[in-house]
């Protein structure tokens, strides 16, 4: 059977092949890469295809120079509220769990190059590949528990296994911009480089990469991502009903109307 074209009319991403490597950027660039739905199916399809290529040995994600991704859509997420069916919007909700879920099933090793701001689900795609490489200046940030949501698109197992409980909660709860020093210390960044210089790195780590035997690399990855995500399903399957309970929520209407009102939220549990 041949392999499917990567290269094609993809209309929110670039895919080039270099030999061994391939390299997908987001190209959203009118929304800063915000991650609506017909860029999470490209992202999601480009993974599709990919994920057993076996001339591809390393896989590089990045986005434009100055940011990774805004994080998902807010519009499109208030339009999928208005829909009047629950078992439609539960479906309409893993969008972005089967995208990051997509590029965690890549066979081949992933690498993440991060310039700018990394946010909500950008922020867990880039934490679904194997490596992270980020420019200075560049963060990450999950606003989610301060607009009135949980953290879901089911990353918190692989925050956890990244940079242990405590600081997990840190990152997860307080919404916070953690910068690439901070993130190389924590262990969410495998290399802080200079600004501008993330994907020069990245493209280091994946000839790197290239370079090994492809067949143990690969075992070495099922391996390692088995054993960390081990207990991962029982802890994650309901974070997409408990995201449609807490965007039901009036902290989360409020959440949001602070949000854009660039001012406190005065959250009361309902």
């Amino acid at each position: 059977m041949g392999e499917e074209r990567l290269e094609g009319d993809w209309t929110y991403v670039r895919v080039e092949q270099r030999e061994h490597v391939v390299e997908v950027a987001l190209a959203r660039t009118e929304a800063r890469n915000a991650l609506n739905g017909e860029l999470m199916a490209e992202l999601t399809e480009v993974a599709r295809r990919l994920r057993l290529r076996t001339d591809v040995r390393a896989v590089i994600l990045t986005g434009s120079a100055d940011y990774f991704s805004a994080g998902a859509d807010l519009s499109a997420s208030e339009a999928r509220r208005a829909q009047p069916s629950l078992i439609e919007s539960r479906r309409a909700v893993m969008a972005g769990p089967d995208m990051c879920r997509a590029w965690a099933e890549i066979e081949a090793v992933t690498i993440a190059a991060i310039e700018g701001y990394c946010i909500g689900g950008g922020a867990a795609l880039a934490l679904s590949c194997d490596f992270r490489v980020m420019g200075e200046g560049a963060y990450l940030r999950l606003p989610e528990v301060p607009l009135g949501m949980n953290m879901s698109w089911r990353s918190l197992p692989g925050i956890v296994a990244l940079v242990g409980p405590s600081r997990a909660k840190q990152f997860v709860m307080f919404g916070e911009a953690v910068d690439a020093a901070r993130c190389l210390d924590w262990g969410f960044a495998d290399e802080a480089v200079g600004k501008g210089m993330a994907l020069a790195a990245a493209r280091a780590w994946a000839a790197k990469v290239a370079g090994l035997p492809p067949l143990p690399v690969r075992m070495t990855k099922e391996a390692v991502n088995a054993i960390s995500a081990a207990t991962a399903q029982a802890s994650i399957y309901m974070d997409r009903d408990q995201y449609l309970l807490a965007t039901s929520s009036q902290d989360f209407r409020e959440g949001v109307a602070a949000f854009r009102e660039k001012r406190p939220g005065r959250f009361t549990g309902e």
